[in-house]
């Protein structure tokens, strides 16, 4: 199954994902002893950004975040691996969801946080540009994109409401 606007040039999903590491550091800690949430979304939105690149193979820039779940904390130590994937690809922009997990020494993950966001394909102009196409092949994949349409709904709605 093919979806997107520009139908001369497509992608898998798989093709744009990244994986990062970080390792929970003394001063990455809030008051609490946990990873400070503002340094967790930075490194949310530098995931989001590469995975956006690989996508549009140009600049970009982050639109708005819809959801951010902090599920559980993350600690002095802790590896915590971000995986960032397209989930819907529209004419100019792409929704990227961003899944945080800690690792533990066995390799075993355990989620802590899941994010979406908006990232906008920026031409050499500094203006948005076309993006490819994505080629949506798994359940998975086509369940992700049904629901990015209706965030995107949600998205215009909010607008119009002036939220």
């Amino acid at each position: 199954m093919a979806s997107g606007v520009n139908e001369r040039r497509k992608k898998r999903v798989r093709d744009s994902v990244v994986e990062q590491f970080f390792q929970v550091r003394p001063g990455y800690l809030n008051g609490a002893g946990r990873l400070f949430g503002g340094r967790l979304m930075g490194w949310i939105d530098e995931v989001a950004g590469l995975t956006a690149v690989r996508h549009s193979e140009c600049n970009v820039v982050t639109a708005s975040v819809d959801n951010l779940k902090f599920i559980r904390g993350a600690y002095q130590g802790d590896l915590v691996v971000l995986i960032g994937r397209i989930t819907y690809v529209g004419s100019t922009s792409m929704e990227v969801r961003v899944d945080t997990y800690v690792e533990d020494l066995n390799g075993m993950r355990r989620p802590i946080n899941r994010a979406y966001l908006m990232i906008v394909a920026l031409g050499k102009d500094g203006k948005p540009t076309e993006v490819p196409g994505l080629i949506v092949e798994s359940e998975s994949e086509k369940a992700e994109w049904e629901a990015a349409i209706k965030r995107k709904e949600m998205r215009q709605q909010r607008k119009e409401e002036g939220f």
